[in-house]
C-alpha cells in the first residue's frame, strides 16, 4: 500500500510538471479536460465544437492526420458496425487498417486498434504524453476529451504506418473533430432523430449536420434514407461537386431474411457494380439494420476499389465472415439467456425489437432499460413497449441518466402499460433473473454506458 502511494504521488509530480510517463498519469490528463459526453446540456457551436482548435492541436502534433488515407462515416445509427465491417474487410485484403469508434464498452483503449489490435497502455501513454505539451501551449482554448482522444487515434495510426484509417465521426459531422480529414470516400449510415439539443429538431436538420463531412470530390455511398433526408444529401454533395451513391438505388443492392439448419436465422445480401460482385453473403451480426450497414460497407469496400486500392473481394468476404462486434445483439450468457445491445435511439430499440423477434426464440423477453437524458426518451419509451413481456428501469452509469422513477412515469403516461423500476443494474438483474425460466430471454439496451457496466458485472460473477 506504501508503495501504491509513492507511486501515485510521484505521477502526480509528473502530471504537475507537464510529463506523462506512466498509463495511469495519461488517464488523469483525460480525466483533467473538458468531456462533453459527461455533461447533460452541451451547446453545438464554433466554440464547444472548433475544427480550428482541432487543426490547432494536430498542427502542433506535425498533422499526423495526412500521414494515411481514410474513410470518413457518419450517420445516426450502425457508424459502429459499418466501420468495423469495412475494417475487417480491408484488413483480410492485407491492408494496414486502423480503425476509431466511440464510444467505449468497458476499455477505453477499445476506440482505438489497428488490424485489430487495440492500441496498447504503453502506445496510449506515449500519444497522451506528447500530446500534453501542446495542449498547454494552446493556453485558453482547451481541446476536449473527444479531440485528444481523436489526435491520439491520428497519431497512433501514423506510428503505425497504417495503409488506410476508418474513422467514425462522434456527433454531428460538420463541426466534429474528426472531420479534418480529407478521406477517399465518406460513408452516411441510417440518419434518424437523435441529439436533437445539438444537431436539430428534424430529420433535414439533422442530415445537414452530418452531410457536413462532405468533400469537394470525394464520393460518398450512403444507406437508403427518408425523402427529406435525402433531398438534404443530395443537394449538399452537388455542392461540393461530388457523386452520391445509394445503396438499392445507384447501386444494386438487396437483402433477404432467411434460416436453415445449419447456420439458423441470418441476413443474406447482395451487391454488384461494375467492379465488384458480392453474392448471397452471410451478414456476420444480427439483424435487419445490419443488413443495411453491410451494404454500406460493400459500397465503401467498392469505391475504394475503384480509386486504385487493392481488393481481392474473396478475401474481402472471409474478412466479413469474421467480424464480432461487442455491445450488438450480443448474447453474454446462456443461463439464464442475457443479450445487450447500444441501442440508444428510436430507430434503434425498433430495430433491435425486431431483430430480437426475427432472430432469438423466446417464451417471455424482460427488458432491462436505462438512458441518457439528452436523448429521444419518449419515442425510445414508446418502442419498449413492441417487443418487451416485463421492463425494468435502472440507471444506465451516466452522469446524464435518466432516473429510473422518471422513465417509469413517462412510460406509464405514454404506454398505459405497467413496469418496475431498480436503483441499479445489479439488483435490476437479480429481480430479472426471478422472473424468467429456461425458455425465456432478458435484454440490457437503451445506451453503451449500460451495455459496458453490464459487461463488467457479468464477468465478474
Amino acid at each position: 500500500m506504501a508503495q501504491l502511494s509513492a507511486t501515485t504521488a510521484a505521477g502526480r509530480r509528473r502530471n504537475s510538471n507537464g510529463v506523462i510517463r506512466t498509463y495511469r498519469a495519461a488517464l488523469r490528463f483525460l480525466g483533467s479536460v473538458t468531456d462533453y459526453e459527461k455533461l447533460t446540456r452541451v451547446g453545438y457551436n464554433h466554440t464547444t465544437f472548433n475544427l480550428s482548435r482541432m487543426n490547432r492541436l494536430l498542427k502542433g502534433l506535425g498533422n499526423p492526420h495526412r500521414s494515411f488515407r481514410s474513410v470518413h462515416i457518419a450517420g445516426t445509427k450502425g457508424k459502429g458496425s459499418t466501420a468495423t465491417m469495412l475494417a475487417r474487410m480491408l484488413e483480410a485484403c492485407g491492408r494496414r487498417t486502423g480503425l476509431y469508434t466511440s464510444p467505449h464498452l468497458v476499455d477505453l483503449r477499445e476506440r482505438i486498434s489497428v488490424d485489430g489490435k487495440l492500441i496498447s497502455e504503453a502506445e496510449l501513454t506515449r500519444a497522451m504524453a506528447k500530446i500534453a505539451p501542446v495542449v498547454k501551449q494552446l493556453r485558453s482554448d482547451d481541446p476536449t476529451f473527444f479531440e485528444i482522444m481523436t489526435a491520439a487515434a491520428f497519431l497512433h495510426f501514423a506510428e503505425k504506418d497504417v495503409d488506410i484509417a476508418v474513422v467514425e465521426t462522434g456527433l454531428g459531422g460538420r463541426l466534429d473533430s474528426t472531420n479534418v480529414l480529407k478521406p477517399d470516400v465518406c460513408g452516411i449510415t441510417t440518419i434518424s432523430l437523435d441529439h436533437q439539443q445539438q444537431l436539430g429538431s428534424s430529420l433535414a436538420a439533422i442530415a445537414e449536420e452530418k452531410a457536413g463531412i462532405f468533400k469537394n470530390g470525394v464520393p460518398i455511398v450512403s444507406a437508403p434514407q427518408e425523402p427529406e433526408v435525402m433531398r438534404v444529401l443530395r443537394r449538399a454533395a452537388q455542392k461540393v461537386n461530388t457523386d452520391l451513391r445509394i445503396t438499392g438505388e445507384d447501386i444494386d443492392f438487396s437483402y433477404r431474411f432467411e434460416s436453415s439448419r445449419l447456420v439458423g436465422p441470418h441476413t443474406r445480401v447482395c451487391l454488384t457494380t461494375q467492379a465488384s460482385r458480392f453474392e448471397h453473403l452471410q451478414v456476420p451480426l444480427m439483424g435487419e439494420h445490419q443488413a443495411i450497414n453491410c451494404g454500406v460497407a460493400l459500397g465503401l469496400l467498392d469505391a475504394l476499389k475503384q480509386q486504385g486500392h487493392h481488393i481481392e473481394d474473396q478475401a474481402a468476404i472471409d474478412g466479413l465472415a469474421a467480424v464480432k462486434l461487442a455491445g450488438r445483439m450480443e448474447m453474454l450468457s446462456q443461463e439464464p439467456r442475457i443479450l445487450v445491445d447500444g441501442a440508444h435511439n428510436a430507430a434503434s430499440v425498433n430495430a433491435l425489437m425486431r431483430a430480437i423477434g426475427q432472430n432469438i426464440p423466446y417464451d417471455s423477453m424482460v427488458l432491462i432499460f436505462g438512458c441518457s437524458a439528452d436523448k429521444d426518451v419518449a419515442g425510445m419509451l414508446d418502442r419498449l413497449r413492441y417487443g418487451a413481456d416485463k421492463v425494468i428501469f435502472t440507471r444506465n452509469g451516466s452522469p446524464k441518466a435518466v432516473e429510473p422513477a422518471e422513465l417509469l412515469s413517462r412510460f406509464v403516461e405514454l404506454t398505459g402499460k405497467m413496469a418496475q423500476t431498480a436503483p441499479t443494474l445489479d439488483e435490476a438483474l437479480a429481480i430479472a433473473k426471478r422472473a424468467v425460466t429456461r425458455e425465456d430471454l432478458i435484454c440490457i439496451a437503451g445506451s453503451f454506458y449500460l451495455v459496458g457496466q453490464a459487461k463488467q458485472l457479468l464477468a465478474s460473477k
